[in-house]
């Protein structure tokens, strides 16, 4: 990689290589699977931090950057979020939620209870950072963090570790738990960790690769 001039200029691959290494990634991909049952067997910090990391060098709108990770391994504060995440996810599917969402999630046997809050070892909690006292004018802030949640998801998942996305709703009470100011909204939570032995998933097919590309 050349620096030359404060740039930065990557160095190519050839074809053959390319196409071995994109083949190998997408294979690595392929088995990536949404966890909901969680071992409490610690991991390692440094790891969760190194994805993290990755995830900060997602695009972003003008380069804002507007994401805040905050790491939460604290049990008590974990207990708090799952307590104050189940109010809410309850009075949701009681009352708030549609028949056809109801239906569309059945196959994944989803309830209000949300027992990975506090299973997993540790949750990650993304937050948008909007415009504040201290923080500049974000452009495009949904989808420079939506990226950045990808690039999270795929540098956990490359590193051996497990996690899901999960939105309560509505997430406001996030600000609270995590101490965070009102120009950061919460955007999703994280659990983040290894499987449980009893740990199963859904059996789900994923569209093929004709059926969501499209070549003109």
């Amino acid at each position: 990689m050349d620096t030359t001039g404060g740039g930065h200029r990557t160095v190519g691959r050839d074809e053959a290589e390319m196409l071995s290494v994109s083949r190998a990634f997408a294979d690595r991909m392929a088995t990536r699977r949404s966890l909901r049952h969680f071992s409490s067997r610690p991991v390692p910090v440094a790891v969760v931090e190194q994805a993290v990391r990755a995830a900060a060098t997602a695009p972003s709108g003008a380069n804002v950057q507007p994401w805040r990770f905050v790491v939460v391994t604290d049990p008590e504060r974990k207990r708090r979020l799952r307590a104050a995440a189940e109010a809410e996810e309850r009075e949701f599917y009681e009352r708030r939620a549609t028949a056809d969402w109801l239906a569309a999630i059945a196959p994944l046997g989803t309830d209000w209870r949300k027992p990975f809050l506090t299973d997993a070892p540790v949750v990650i909690v993304v937050f948008e950072v909007h415009q504040g006292p201290n923080t500049p004018r974000p452009y495009y802030v949904k989808e420079s963090v939506g990226i950045a949640v990808g690039v999270l998801i795929t540098a956990l998942h490359h590193a051996g570790l497990a996690t899901l996305t999960h939105t309560p709703s509505p997430m406001r009470f996030l600000n609270e738990v995590c101490e965070r100011p009102a120009e950061e909204r919460p955007y999703v939570v994280m659990p983040v960790g290894y499987a449980a032995p009893e740990a199963t998933v859904p059996c789900l097919r994923r569209k093929s690769l004709q059926e969501v590309m499209v070549r003109l």
